[in-house]
């Protein structure tokens, strides 16, 4: 037993070795395990820790940005509630109207704190952020107690103390001091550095927050500037001395080309080759001014703002240079013309002494005529500011006209018409929809629907504009609920009309839009105005006249005023713009219109005389000769029916003659009647004035009349208007200014004050009458035929043969020449001429002289 027991023990022992071993492997192994576990441990332990400190900040940063909203909100609206008023309380009554920026200054400081990849910079930062706040704060502080009266009284009170501190506080609040903070601050610069050293010392601090926070060197601010200065006051140092050098250069070479010219002018002088040259002259002079003149006009029309008068501004510039450059030419080409007098025989110099002196007749006529005129150099134009102001009467709001949209989107869809709306224009009367209809949908189903629109919207009139000219459109325009009132003063007082350089411009209205319209009489160049009683018609003349008065002199603008109606235009008489008294009787009128044509003519004569082609161009050049300069002319006729109904051949061939030639000779007609029929505005007239404007009328037939189209049937009346300028397709839709009677009175008592009594001008009678007085060179049969026509009451040439035993050139030549000087009308075919005139200015002439029919019927 012992033996067995032994070689056990022996055989433990021997298996020992391995048996440790064994157990070390299973050792290492579980601490391995364990190991392992730890690191996986401790990775998911790091990973929880960053997405928790990820989730942490940005809570911290929603936190900080929920809070700055706040606080700006809290500080610019009354919407927060209890909470942001105390928050706008505290930051009042710590910081005043600085802490306007309190709350971007701490988000800012926050965020560098909660930020950790900011740590490097974050001190600096925050410096400069601090530094920089404060210092305005500082100067702030100091400007609110140089201004605010509450801040001296702060300064009476201790500002260390608790009271003085709520004192600033409640200041602070209500903006009378810098608030708590801003005081402390303040006191301790002040009593430091005083008032200037504190601004010095805020400014210094301030530059330093800039620099630090910025990374800014002010030295190299200041040394770009230096190099950028010196830069450039070498590069114009070397272009002066370049255009010198070549202004020298091209001096020299027209020095020489002119002696060039002279010389070979005087070496062979021939008629033909003279004038050669002098075109010669003239090319050249015309080449070298266009620049200048295109600019100029380019300049000018481009303040006029109405995009339908592209045309007109393109006409404009063209016109303008070959204007200036024929002043030029006629000043450069003087001594041509003196050239050509050596030339000219005996006879020639008899015929131009002859014409001196007609013109020196003329002249003393015309210092006489203006020693009866008063001088307009210290005449002061009318203030806008008499005019009264425009009263909102109701407007519509948003949800009604988009209610409106849809509303008209669904009716055509019931009509299978798919539209959409688009675009929608509010204006003072009417609200304009543009409608977009969809592919395979015809314009004129829209069209045809209008009266279907109008049933289904409730509304007055409706009208289709199809399409909007340039618009892939469709308009329809519907009127308001709640018009509002255009004034006049709402136009005059606009940046159109105060940039508008044209004496003639005048306020119409404004738009579908709301915009202003401001035109120019003198590019139109006359207007046409039509529409039935009661539609706004007088207003508008009004408006027109008022426009004129508020804009020019009366030496800049004449008006020449036509009102058989006798009550309309009867409140300007007396104003010194008027040429003559309102002629308010129908006989008369045509009268006043030949002068109108006879002026006309004599300008035309002077413009030849002076080489001109317009009003324009012989204004500058009798601004450069101390001539006398004209003054445009505006024919005003408020009733064209009345005249068309008395004499309407004379009145047709004068409004025909000036709607033809005058524009250039400064004389613009405003025509308008309230019944637009085919025997008031013929085809002549029409053709002639191309400008219109059509009031409601109760007819299409009456508004194809004016405009040549329809449309005007449709209108509201009230100032509701078609405006139709030249250049422009379609009409635009106007709500015309309202001016009242008593601010007209206001206006004309205003100028009235600034002339005193008014001497109009009589010459007017005198060159009217001196076309029809009967001279030594006319037929010695010419007065008695005058005479024994207008007691009988009729003429015809066989009258006069039977008469006076003439022939039959005689006798037609002498009823040619009584037609011409309106004694009688033309001619009826068989039946005899009508006669103009009566016999009362027969007795009125007894003294037998020259026989004038104009101003005895004037």
């Amino acid at each position: 037993m012992n033996k067995k027991n032994s070689v056990k023990k022996e055989s433990k022992t021997k298996k020992s070795p391995n048996a440790k071993k064994s157990s070390s492997v299973k050792k290492s192994t579980k601490s391995k395990k364990v190991n392992t576990k730890k690191t996986n441990g401790s990775k998911k332990s790091e990973k929880k820790s960053n997405f928790e400190s990820k989730l942490i900040y940005e809570v911290k940063l929603i936190l900080l940005i929920g809070f700055t909203v706040i606080s700006v909100f809290s500080l610019h609206t009354f919407a927060m509630g209890i909470v942001g008023e105390t928050i706008k309380k505290i930051y009042l009554g710590l910081f005043s109207k600085t802490a306007y920026i309190v709350p971007y200054v701490v988000f800012f400081i926050i965020f560098f704190i909660i930020n950790n990849n900011l740590k490097t910079v974050r001190k600096k930062y925050i410096f400069s952020i601090l530094l920089g706040f404060f210092s305005i704060l500082a100067i702030y502080s100091n400007l609110i107690y140089d201004i605010s009266m509450e801040g001296y009284k702060l300064t009476n009170i201790k500002v260390l103390s608790i009271d003085g501190v709520i004192t600033a506080f409640n200041y602070g609040v209500i903006g009378t001091s810098s608030g708590s903070i801003g005081t402390l601050l303040s006191y301790a610069l002040v009593g430091l550095f005083g008032k200037i050293g504190t601004y010095v010392v805020s400014l210094i601090l301030l530059f330093i927050a800039i620099v630090i926070g910025t990374k800014i060197s002010i030295v190299d601010i200041f040394n770009s500037q230096k190099k950028f200065a010196t830069n450039v006051v070498t590069n114009a140092n070397r272009q002066y001395k370049e255009k010198k050098a070549v202004s020298k250069e091209n001096i020299k070479q027209n020095i020489e080309e002119i002696k060039q010219k002279k010389t070979e002018k005087f070496s062979d002088f021939d008629s033909n080759n003279y004038v050669l040259d002098k075109n010669i002259e003239k090319t050249s002079t015309s080449v070298s001014l266009p620049s200048n003149a295109v600019n100029t006009s380019s300049e000018e029309s481009m303040s006029i703002k109405i995009n339908a008068f592209d045309d007109e501004v393109k006409s404009n510039v063209v016109s303008e240079p070959s204007t200036a450059s024929s002043i030029n030419n006629n000043e450069m080409n003087k001594s041509g013309e003196t050239q050509n007098v050596q030339v000219k025989t005996n006879k020639e110099i008899k015929k131009e002494n002859s014409k001196i002196s007609k013109k020196e007749v003329k002249k003393i006529e015309n210092d006489l005529e203006k020693a009866s005129h008063m001088e307009y150099e210290n005449y002061i134009i009318p203030s806008v500011k008499m005019l009264s102001n425009s009263k909102v009467t109701g407007t519509s709001n948003k949800k009604e006209i988009l209610d409106i949209a849809r509303k008209l989107e669904s009716i055509l869809a019931s009509f299978k018409v798919e539209a959409k709306v688009v675009q929608i224009s509010k204006g003072p009367a009417i609200t304009m929809f543009e409608l977009q209809p969809s592919p395979g949908v015809k314009v004129s189903k829209i069209v045809n629907l209008s009266d279907d629109i109008a049933l289904g919207l409730a509304a007055q009139q409706i009208r289709i504009i199809a399409p909007i000219p340039g618009k892939a459109a469709v308009g329809i325009e519907i009127p308001n609920k709640n018009t509002s009132l255009v004034t006049l003063k709402d136009v005059l007082d606009t940046k159109e009309f105060r940039d508008s350089k044209s004496k003639l411009s005048f306020a119409l209205g404004k738009d579908i839009s709301g915009n202003s319209i401001v035109s120019d009489l003198s590019k139109m160049p006359h207007l046409l105005i039509a529409g039935a009683t009661g539609s706004g018609k007088s207003v508008c003349v009004n408006t027109l006249i008022a426009s004129i008065l508020f804009n020019a002199r009366p030496d800049e603008v004449k008006l020449l005023m036509i009102d058989p109606k006798v009550v309309e235009l009867n409140n300007y008489n007396g104003i010194p713009h008027l040429i003559l008294p309102v002629v308010t009787d129908p006989k008369k009128a045509s009268i006043a219109l030949n002068w109108a044509v006879q002026e006309m003519t004599n300008r035309y004569n002077t413009f030849a005389e002076t080489s001109v082609r317009d009003i324009n161009s012989y204004n500058k050049k009798a601004e450069k000769n101390d001539l006398e300069k004209m003054p445009k002319i505006v024919v005003i006729i408020d009733e064209l029916a009345d005249l068309m109904m008395v004499a309407p051949n004379q009145v047709e061939d004068a409004i025909c003659r000036l709607a033809q030639m005058a524009r250039a000779a400064g004389i613009h007609l405003i025509v308008a009647t309230q019944r637009p029929s085919v025997d008031v505005i013929t085809g002549l007239i029409k053709a002639n004035i191309p400008s219109r404007i059509a009031f409601s009328v109760s007819s299409q037939i009456d508004s194809r009349t004016i405009l040549d189209m329809g449309g005007a049937e449709k209108l509201l009346g009230k100032g509701d208007m078609l405006f139709s300028p030249v250049g422009l397709s379609k009409p635009m839709r106007v709500q015309g200014a309202f001016v009242s009677d008593e601010e007209v009175e206001n206006l004309v008592a205003f100028v009235k004050g600034q002339s005193g009594q008014v001497n109009y001008d009589e010459g007017i009678l005198e060159n009217t009458s001196s076309t029809l007085f009967i001279d030594n060179n006319d037929d010695e049969y010419l007065r008695p035929s005058i005479e024994h026509v207008i007691n009988s009451k009729q003429a015809s040439v066989s009258m006069l043969q039977r008469k006076f035993r003439i022939g039959y050139n005689r006798a037609a030549r002498i009823v040619d020449e009584m037609e011409e000087r309106g004694i009688v009308g033309p001619s009826a075919g068989s039946k005899p001429r009508e006669v103009l005139v009566g016999p009362s200015f027969l007795e009125e002439d007894s003294s037998g002289e020259n026989l004038n029919t104009t101003s005895e019927n004037l």
